[in-house]
């Protein structure tokens, strides 16, 4: 099923992102293979995770998480094309390993963030039931309609490691801010609010293909 899924990513940066990771790929020296890719991704995202605990004590670190999500992009982003470009693809196990990869990568994150006191717990716990679920209704979708898609309304994950990194600049200077009021930590206000966009987006995407799957099949 996933050799024949169609990939729909339709990200702000989608093009530009296509031609600079076609651009490394062809540079990357030939001992460096996609695996490696996929563990690096998954060690600096365990690292990201542990840097944010580390801010908890000293905020400085968050230039380390910072790195860490640059790493990652380049790990995950990457591993894909490199098998493109080298027509060296093994889409089954690719699928399977690349996002059992990035399910362990959002643990590690959002842990790290939930340890951080940046963000309360319970908001990095609700984030990350949120981004898992959408994660599942995305690869039921590959299952069920053949179409696999990274991209919504806009934002792919590249777009939401900018936001985090920004996000992570402005920690530094201002972890609390005042909304509505009252003085809250930066990160539970744009955590609450990405917890309620990508519930939408759950929403949305559980509609659009429950909605198509009951007219292909009710005919």
């Amino acid at each position: 099923m996933t050799e024949t899924a169609t990939r729909v990513q339709a990200s702000f940066l989608a093009g530009a992102e296509k031609r600079l990771l076609i651009w490394l790929a062809k540079r990357l020296p030939p001992a460096v293979n996609s695996d490696h890719l996929t563990g690096l991704s998954l060690v600096s995202m365990a690292a990201a995770g542990w840097a944010y605990w580390r801010a908890s004590v000293n905020p400085q670190w968050l230039w380390a998480v910072n790195l860490c999500i640059v790493l990652n992009w380049f790990g995950d982003s990457l591993d894909g094309t490199v098998a493109r470009v080298r027509n060296k693809q093994r889409p089954r196990y690719g699928y399977y390993i690349d996002h059992i990869v990035d399910a362990v990568c959002s643990v590690f994150l959002l842990g790290g963030l939930g340890l951080s006191g940046f963000m309360h717990p319970a908001v990095a716990a609700a984030l990350l039931i949120v981004y898992l679920l959408l994660s599942i209704e995305s690869y039921l979708a590959t299952y069920a309609r053949n179409e696999f898609r990274i991209s919504h309304f806009g934002f792919g994950p590249t777009e939401l490691r900018i936001l985090l990194i920004v996000g992570n600049f402005f920690l530094l200077d201002r972890p609390v801010v005042p909304f509505l009021g009252g003085d809250y930590r930066l990160y539970d206000i744009g955590g609450v609010i990405g917890a309620i966009a990508m519930g939408f987006v759950l929403l949305a995407a559980v509609w659009r293909n429950a909605s198509a799957l009951y007219r292909e099949e009710t005919k």
